[in-house]
């Protein structure tokens, strides 16, 4: 629950963020896809799985290395690259390596 109000106070919900969010996601998805499955999973699926990625990977980052803040649009990418590619690795490996 705390975790939840905390997402959505640092969640800019004008149209350019949903926008930039999207295409975070899908940049982030499509190369974190490719990297641990080996292809891509279809447009709506690997925007899903970069928006989440951004979401895990900005906890991974504050939570190990205390980091916060605006890293702006590549650097987005990147940590949203990061949390697609451990959120991919763990699915995979809970399925036995089916992707």
């Amino acid at each position: 629950m705390i975790v939840t109000a905390v997402l959505a106070s640092n969640l800019n919900v004008n149209p350019g963020s949903w926008l930039a969010w999207i295409i975070v996601g899908l940049i982030a998805g499509a190369v974190a896809a490719r990297v641990v499955a080996g292809r891509g999973f279809g447009c709506i699926a690997d925007v899903v799985v970069g928006i989440a990625g951004a979401i895990i990977g900005g906890f991974l980052l504050s939570a190990v290395f205390g980091a916060s803040g605006n890293v702006g649009f590549w650097g987005s990418i990147i940590v949203a690259f990061i949390g697609a590619v451990v959120l991919l690795a763990v699915l995979k490996l809970v399925s036995g390596g089916r992707l």
